[in-house]
């Protein structure tokens, strides 16, 4: 009886997979050869860099999620300031005697309802539209900054060169 033959020799399929990977190592190897990338004028620099643009993406999502949690505090104060007024607004209805005067009295309410809503909505805007300029300016301001070390860091290699 012919003994266990060997998993690792070149006519076996673990032989072939593993011949496969070494010819794709070294085409993936090959090609990273001929490319021709610049050299990194500065490391540190470039990391310290990294490490600034992560700090103000950090900075711009902790302005975007506190100027969410303003919106959602003043968005649940306006509910609940609706819903006691609604309360409110309905014990008036119902205290009116004549159909003229409830009729009178539900215009007057519809109409403090609507300029209540379009006050609300405007200030829940102003909210939205104060905490996305807060995060987009420190955003901006980053990408400024980064586009300066950059220029900077080409300057020193073209020197260096």
């Amino acid at each position: 009886m012919p003994g266990p033959s060997n998993p690792m020799s070149p006519d076996s399929p673990m032989g072939q997979a593993m011949a496969q990977a070494r010819g794709a190592a070294e085409d993936f190897a090959r090609l990273f050869r001929d490319m021709k990338l610049p050299p990194v004028p500065d490391l540190e620099a470039l990391m310290t860099a990294h490490r600034r643009n992560l700090e103000a993406m950090t900075a711009a999502n902790r302005v975007a999620l506190e100027g969410a949690q303003a919106v959602a505090r003043r968005h649940m104060e306006i509910m609940q300031q609706t819903m006691a007024e609604l309360t409110e607004n309905m014990r008036a209805l119902a205290g009116a005697e004549a159909p003229q005067e409830k009729a009178a009295k539900q215009a007057e309410l519809l109409k403090l309802a609507y300029e209540r809503a379009v006050t609300n909505a405007r200030e829940l805007s102003d909210l939205i539209q104060r905490s996305s300029g807060e995060a987009l300016t420190l955003l901006n301001h980053r990408f400024a900054e980064a586009m300066d070390e950059v220029k900077a860091l080409m300057e020193k290699a073209n020197t260096a060169g």
